[in-house]
């Protein structure tokens, strides 16, 4: 049962505290805007993006570190403390479509993006300091955008009719604009970008369009391409064989859409890509189909391959790679090795080892049922489904608990390949697929033994859960339920110590940093796509933190 006004307007000012647990309503909180841009904003330098994972006042990439770990060193948040945070400003940014953006905070500004915004806002009372609109030349199928980058005063944006924008960081004006993708084709960016040295990295989505993907870098000072990598390759590359020969190739898939991972030692990208496509009908791609399905490593001043490792070959079920990370390095059997974690739709986690390419474990982390069936024109059932496994906000690491943190989506659906690929799913799909009620859809947040895979706990949630699982120093995972819960976990254990009702599905990046000495955590909720079935929402950050902070 949601709290009175005027006893929520009491929390927000830490004037009494709310019971243990206490689920809260969110309806009487309000965004505030118009505060003035800062005069300039002179920062991250790349010594302090290489050096993001120790950085407990900002959260710098959309995943916290180029390792992707979704780790902050912050403390004042603990298991004994967690029932006490409150929220304590939010932000209606506007829009009532899918929200899955990846708030950055920088030196006290957060900044984020909506399907056609970027916005910039007071990181402590959530006043909006500027926002730059993007007008799409045509109405583009992507509905959701994942966020920005930011270096040196300089925000990167990529939209979904394949344009990509510098933005200044002060004022949100435009620096440069440069056309990449082809919307014509299919092509869009929906993913965060990165930026390392003097280049912006960004790959384009939309293997359900039937693109052949690719991942490309840009200068930093005016958007111009410097290289590329061909997710799919050209018909008379060598990697054509594995899609059935020269001229074989009438579509591809292999997008990307999902952050990207880098050793900022090595200057490594680590890369996941989508699925191929036809999507349910192999008849006109045999082999593996390279480089879809795979976690692909890059030099990221050349774009070269270093190596690559296909997780699924020869994809009939749609089983992108999601997460291509968290890097990180542990004790294996008396030994540090540096290790990669990898997960994806198929519903199962994998830890190699960057040096050997050896992989050390693959555990599922959902429900498995004909899992690597070629979907008949009769149909199968097939866990996990379409939506299912793990999905775009990939996995997090906790170097303190040593665990991985692994949040899925348990739907089954019926897929059916081949005959008529005529329907709303259009040719690129090849096949149809019966989605379900979503009512019969499930989530998890598995916690497993980075080194051994074993399992140490499961949450299991009524709704699927596609939001990240940050953790910290603190003992803490904060995540998020598409039932529009925030959620705080202890990270040994896996107890609910905190549970907040945002009104809108948790789906996009969650963000914690440490302002004047105060822990905060800024919470995304919204709509998804219509897809998932599930209950709408206006796109709103919530900021929280204890009540008895200052």
């Amino acid at each position: 049962m949601g709290l009175s006004l005027l006893t929520l307007a009491v929390a927000l000012l830490g004037l009494a505290p709310l019971a243990e647990a206490q689920q809260t309503d969110a309806r009487a909180l309000f965004d505030h805007r118009g505060e003035d841009a800062a005069a300039s904003v002179v920062g991250p330098t790349q010594t302090q993006l290489d050096a993001a994972a120790a950085n407990a006042r900002d959260w710098l990439y959309a995943a916290g570190d180029y390792s992707l770990a979704r780790h902050a060193p912050a403390v004042e948040v603990t298991p004994a403390n967690a029932h006490r945070l409150r929220p304590v400003c939010a932000f209606q940014a506007g829009d009532v479509r899918a929200f899955h953006t990846n708030p950055l905070v920088y030196d006290g500004v957060m900044y984020l993006t909506t399907r056609h915004d970027a916005v910039a806002i007071d990181a402590r009372t959530c006043r909006e300091r500027w926002r730059q609109s993007w007008d799409p030349d045509r109405e583009a199928y992507a509905q959701a955008n994942r966020g920005l980058a930011l270096k040196g005063g300089t925000l990167v944006w990529g939209t979904a009719d394949g344009r990509l924008f510098a933005l200044d960081a002060a004022t949100g004006a435009v620096r440069w604009e440069r056309q990449h993708a082809d919307p014509t084709r299919g092509e869009k960016f929906n993913m965060p970008p990165l930026v390392v040295d003097s280049l912006a990295v960004i790959g384009v989505a939309g293997s359900e369009s039937g693109i052949r993907g690719w991942i490309g870098a840009f200068r930093l000072d005016d958007g111009a391409p410097v290289w590329r990598f061909d997710i799919v390759p050209a018909d008379d590359a060598a990697e054509a064989a594995t899609w059935g020969g020269p001229g074989g190739l009438v579509h591809g898939g292999g997008g990307v859409w999902t952050p990207i991972a880098m050793d900022a030692e090595a200057r490594h990208l680590y890369v996941g890509t989508a699925n191929p496509a036809p999507a349910f009908d192999r008849r006109g791609r045999p082999g593996e189909n390279l480089y879809t399905n795979s976690l692909l490593v890059l030099d990221a001043a050349t774009g070269a391959l270093a190596w690559h490792h296909q997780l699924v070959a020869g994809d009939a079920l749609d089983r992108g790679v999601t997460s291509p990370g968290p890097l990180f390095t542990a004790d294996v059997d008396g030994e540090v090795r540096p290790l990669v974690a990898t997960a994806g739709k198929d519903g199962v986690v994998r830890v190699l080892d960057r040096e050997t390419r050896q992989q050390l474990y693959a555990v599922p982390v959902t429900t498995m049922e004909n899992e690597t069936v070629v979907p008949p024109e009769g149909g199968v059932r097939v866990c996990p489904g379409i939506l299912g496994g793990v999905q775009w906000n990939g996995l997090g690491y906790s170097p303190r608990s040593g665990l991985l943190y692994a949040p899925a989506v348990d739907w089954c659906m019926t897929y059916a390949g081949g005959g008529d690929p005529a329907g709303w799913m259009g040719p690129h799909m090849g096949g149809r697929i019966e989605f379900g009620s979503a009512t019969d859809a499930r989530g998890w947040l598995t916690a497993l033994d980075a080194v051994t895979g074993a399992v140490r706990w499961r949450y299991a949630s009524d709704a699927p859960m596609v939001a990240p699982a940050v953790s910290t120093a603190g003992g803490v995972v904060f995540t998020g339920e598409t039932s529009g819960d925030f959620l705080v976990l202890d990270d040994d254990s896996g107890d609910v110590l905190y549970r907040f009702h945002t009104g809108g599905a948790v789906a996009g990046g969650i963000a914690t940093y440490v302002l004047d000495g105060r822990q905060y955590v800024a919470v995304t909720s919204g709509a998804m796509t219509p897809f998932w079935q599930r209950p709408g929402g206006s796109s709103t950050v919530f900021v929280f933190a204890l009540d008895d902070a200052r």
